[in-house]
């Protein structure tokens, strides 16, 4: 995406109905672009994982569930690390020794999250924005009608 183009993408997912936070999903290491960004907007899409976020509950088994759930047949789940911003959550396909679920809740707060996914197999690299989905949200769409 052009430089010049973020700032104006990255606002109207921070403007989403009734959105209270943003959060960015970064793929890393995959074999090819496609492949990381048909997981981080698995992350991204999830209502699972959105409703998660709004929330501020560390349920990380939804954001490995989306990974997995996107993830090419042929992809080393023990390869696999992601973090919740500067906390280490999954480390090589297991709960990371360090991880707490204090920290998890502690950056779940947060009003800006990047979730990053390592999946330890390549160079490439993409990244989605999202935001959570909120009472707002849901009353904004109940209501709504075209």
């Amino acid at each position: 995406m052009d430089d010049a183009a973020i700032a104006p993408a990255q606002a109207i997912v921070r403007d989403g109905e009734g959105a209270t936070k943003f959060i960015a999903i970064r793929v890393e290491r995959g074999r090819d672009v496609d492949e990381c960004r048909r997981i981080a907007f698995r992350v991204a899409h999830s209502p699972l994982v959105k409703t998660a976020f709004f929330a501020s509950d560390p349920n990380l088994g939804r954001i490995i569930c989306a990974i997995g759930n996107a993830a090419p047949r042929d992809l080393d789940p023990s390869a696999v690390s992601f973090r919740l911003d500067d906390v280490l959550v999954v480390d090589r396909g297991a709960r990371a020794a360090s991880y707490t679920e204090a920290e998890g809740q502690r950056v779940m707060k947060q009003a800006e999250i990047t979730v990053r996914v390592d999946l330890g197999r390549g160079s490439a690299r993409a990244t989605v924005w999202t935001c959570d989905f909120s009472h707002e949200y849901v009353s904004i769409n109940a209501d709504y009608r075209s």
